[in-house]
């Protein structure tokens, strides 16, 4: 079914086609919220709690740009209601801390298949997953996030060279593991 038929036949309150909605998009929206939370079971509760936004916002959504779009945006801004909700940042630290750590070459994150990635990016902290997620993945700013997530711009960044700092870490280990 089209995308336009279907979004029309939600509204009607057709339960088919809320079905076929849910079933197109949930497997990537899914991936999202995997990548934000960590945890497969609170990925799940997010995802069906940014579902129940889709269904209810359905009316508001202006058949302007990629719908697929504007459900992420939904899925991504309430995986950051549950991290703000349920999570604590780090403290702002300042980036000279933590720069020492990382190094120009980055030719190892490129060559990781996306379930390398995921795993790596679930096992980060919580506060370096959201902002790894927001910069490196979303294309968001550091003011954007800054003011998505409630923290300063100093510490999105911060949070941001400490995950690049994470991943290189443990991406050594998995070089000199092997």
């Amino acid at each position: 079914m089209d995308e336009r038929v279907l979004v029309k036949e939600c509204l009607k309150g057709s339960s088919i086609a809320q079905k076929e909605l849910f079933d197109k998009f949930a497997p990537k929206m899914m991936f999202v919220c995997l990548r934000y939370m960590g945890e497969q079971t609170e990925a799940e509760d997010v995802l069906q709690e940014a579902f129940i936004k889709v269904f209810r916002s359905l009316p508001k959504y202006q058949f302007e740009g990629s719908f697929e779009g504007w459900i992420r945006r939904i899925v991504v801004n309430s995986c950051l209601d549950a991290i703000r909700k349920n999570k604590q940042f780090m403290n702002d630290h300042s980036l000279e801390s933590v720069e020492y750590k990382l190094s120009t070459s980055e030719g190892a994150i490129d060559q990781l298949y996306a379930e390398d990635l995921l795993k790596l990016i679930k096992q980060m902290p919580p506060g370096y997953q959201a902002v790894f997620n927001l910069f490196a993945i979303e294309g968001y700013s550091h003011k954007e996030i800054a003011e998505l997530l409630g923290i300063s711009e100093e510490t999105s960044k911060s949070q941001y060279y400490r995950a690049r700092a994470y991943m290189k870490n443990c991406l050594e280990k998995l070089t000199f593991e092997r």
